[in-house]
This record gives C-alpha cells, structure tokens and sequence, in this order.
C-alpha cells in the first residue's frame, strides 16, 4: 500500500521557530511505499539531497533475500503522514521512499491490509463479560503479515533492517 508523506528538513523546522520564512523549509512530498516487514524507513540519495539534510553515520541493512549491505543514514527527517508528524531517521538506499515500522510505531498507526490503508491505533479492547468476544478482541488482526499481492514483488526487494552500527 502506499501513503502521502510529507518529508520535511527538521532543521528548517526548527528554524522556523527562529524566524525563517516557511518557504525557506526544505519539503519532499511522495506516495510512500508502506512496508509492515521492514523496521526501519528509507529515502533515496535524490531526496536527501533535496532536503539538504546530511548522513551522519552508516548502518548495516539487511535485505529480505539475505544480502546485508553497508548505508547511510541521515540526520533527524519530519515524517507527516496523516498529520501526524514524528521526527525520524532514515537510511540512504533505493529508488522510492519506504516507510518502515518505526515511523508507524512513533505514528501510532497501523496496517489496514484489507483496505489498503493506515488507521489510527483504535486503543486497548473495552472490557467485555463475554469470554468469546475477549477472544476475540484480543486475537492479532488477520492482516499483520499478510503480502498484498500486487506489491509483493517491490517489497522482496525492499530491505529489513538489522539496526545496528557498522563494523569497521
């Protein structure tokens, strides 16, 4: 599934705090790949450079067929997806921008699979004395790990990450 994101250069932001013209903020818009498998969120080098933001480390990323490959990762990035807008790192690599499932986390969003969208955490189950109907409230919603098939293609490309320092 994909989603509108509004990338924006943290630092113009806070910026603006100092007087900085709004438009003087550094923004990238983009429909979003949405990848539930990946931890981590990705911007290809083309948007980091129109953010003007830097890299300011590498990490290790590690793709779902197994390959591991050294990348960069950037300064802080505003991630606005439905208004709602965490700061959040990202690692330099690929062509589209991913978001992965620490901005969905910081978001407070999740996955509708069934209808190919993200919607707000509906919060913890409401009591109920129907032992039946806790169940089932309980139970993980039947698209957590579900594959859309017509993206299932892009995301075996797409990378999950393994969040740790490089060796050197």
């Amino acid at each position: 599934m994909t989603v509108k994101v509004v990338l924006t250069n943290s630092a113009d932001a806070m910026a603006n705090r100092r007087k900085l013209k709004k438009s003087a903020i550094r923004q990238f818009v983009a429909d979003a790949l949405v990848d539930t498998g990946a931890v981590r969120s990705v911007i290809p080098v083309h948007v980091m450079e129109k953010l003007g933001i830097l890299e300011r480390g590498q990490r290790v990323a590690e793709y779902a067929d197994g390959r591991k490959e050294t990348v960069g990762i950037t300064e802080p990035i505003i991630f606005d997806i439905l208004g709602r807008d965490p700061l959040e790192e990202a690692l330099v690599l690929g062509d589209e921008v991913l978001i992965g499932q620490t901005v969905l986390e910081k978001l407070d969003l999740h996955a509708d699979c069934a209808n190919r969208r993200l919607v707000p955490n509906p919060g913890p189950p409401r009591p109920t004395r129907d032992e039946g109907e806790v169940k089932n409230a309980l139970a993980a919603p039947p698209c957590a790990h579900q594959w859309i098939g017509d993206v299932q293609d892009r995301l075996a490309a797409m990378c999950t990450v393994v969040d740790r320092p490089c060796a050197t």
